[in-house]
């Protein structure tokens, strides 16, 4: 396997979720094992060599939607930068494509080039109704894409056993064909550190005390990361902890104006919540995962979840739901607290108000007991430390190509 190409919507400096960030650090430890090229969305330019990656963004023509509806434009912007990333020639002996966004052109480089498809699972569109507030019609194009490039691949990597099983489930594809590799964490980047000036200008803009127990939130504003359930949790707590929360980048303008309801109805009964809604550079992110006393992720559906896995190299404890790939990364009463989550029939829980408050019940345990909390942080640090380094990840995922590659492909 002499080279690969790496397919994705998000590349730095544009990452907004946990594919983002896998992409940008897989492709950072694959380049020193073998030659990588990456396409992207945006207008990055970038050569490669020397053990780092080649990089280089595509768009889509600003005439060429038309006069399309803005749900609809969503979904075939991505179809025009794929046929642009697939009509670059490449010479890889590989494509890597992630998240549906860039699985048309995995599948058309795939045919073009007659080289191995490996698509990896970060989420699954028929098991994110709530797409379809942003995307109207446009979700059953990306659902339809998705299904194409998962049925086409030669390779599928889920990033957890949950994910595997559900995409065996959702998707008729043979069960030798789908492998589970984690994702990885920057030991190095993330680590517990002392950056009290940092801490204190997010406090001194945003109004905390970071003299005070706080608990800390980092997501997006989406259905799927649950945030507006935690703001709700607020009310029932019997804790007075401070609750941060770095929400940014809503999926749509209703959820947008619902979160901003939200943190304006709780704040007036219960005071010590602290919306920060900007997507927070990573290193002030790691500043603010060390200087919080707990972090807490109310996903309704997380494959994976890596601000987890974020918050525990940081040696944070973890108050997280217990729902797809969190209870392989978040391990209960050692690194954190799992809540129980039942699912409703389209989006959010069963009964909302009884996860609320087992969340507020999580985050009061840990809240009322430091010493507990410290000792799952430190639990926390080591089993990033033993399960998920990058390298780890990269040298599975090449391994994994070289397993799928054409027999004429040098290993």
């Amino acid at each position: 396997m002499n080279k690969v190409l790496l397919l994705s919507k998000e590349y730095p400096p544009h990452v907004y979720g946990g594919a983002g960030v896998h992409i940008d650090f897989l492709s950072r430890e694959l380049a020193k094992l073998v030659d990588v090229e990456v396409r992207c969305f945006g207008k990055q330019k970038r050569d490669g060599g020397n053990g780092t990656a080649s990089v280089r963004g595509f768009s889509a023509p600003a005439e060429s939607v038309g006069d399309l509806s803005d749900s609809r434009r969503k979904a075939v912007e991505p179809l025009q930068v794929g046929l642009e990333m697939a009509a670059t020639v490449t010479d890889a002996d590989a494509v890597h494509c992630h998240t549906w966004y860039s699985m048309a052109a995995g599948v058309w480089a795939q045919k073009l080039y007659g080289i191995p498809l490996i698509v990896t699972a970060h989420s699954l569109e028929p098991l994110r109704p709530w797409k379809r507030e942003q995307l109207g019609n446009g979700y059953d194009l990306s659902s339809w894409i998705e299904r194409s490039a998962y049925e086409s691949a030669d390779a599928i990597i889920a990033v957890s056993t949950a994910t595997r099983d559900e995409v065996l489930e959702v998707y008729d594809v043979d069960p030798e064909r789908v492998h589970v590799i984690y994702n990885g964490i920057d030991l190095a980047l993330f680590r517990n550190i002392e950056a009290p000036s940092v801490v204190e200008r997010y406090a001194t803009k945003y109004g905390f005390d970071p003299s005070k127990p706080f608990l800390l939130f980092v997501g997006r504003i989406t259905r799927q990361k649950g945030v507006v359930h935690l703001v709700r949790a607020l009310e029932h707590l019997d804790s007075d902890i401070q609750a941060v929360l770095c929400a940014g980048a809503p999926d749509t303008e209703e959820i947008g104006r619902e979160m901003e309801a939200e943190v304006r109805r709780v704040g007036e009964s219960r005071p010590g919540v602290y919306w920060v809604p900007e997507m927070v550079p990573v290193e002030d992110l790691v500043a603010l995962y060390s200087a919080a006393d707990m972090f807490v992720c109310p996903s309704v559906y997380e494959p994976f979840g890596i601000i987890n896995l974020e918050a525990m190299a940081c040696e944070t404890p973890v108050v997280a739901t217990a729902v797809g790939g969190i209870p392989e990364v978040v391990v209960h009463e050692e690194t954190g607290l799992l809540v129980p989550f039942e699912s409703g029939e389209g989006i959010g829980p069963l009964d909302a108000d009884a996860f609320e408050r087992e969340l507020a019940a999580g985050i009061d345990r840990l809240a009322g007991d430091p010493e507990l909390a410290k000792r799952f942080g430190a639990a926390g640090r080591q089993r990033a430390e033993d399960q998920f380094s990058w390298e780890s990840v990269a040298r599975k995922t090449l391994e994994l190509y070289r397993k799928v590659g054409a027999p004429t492909v040098p290993a």
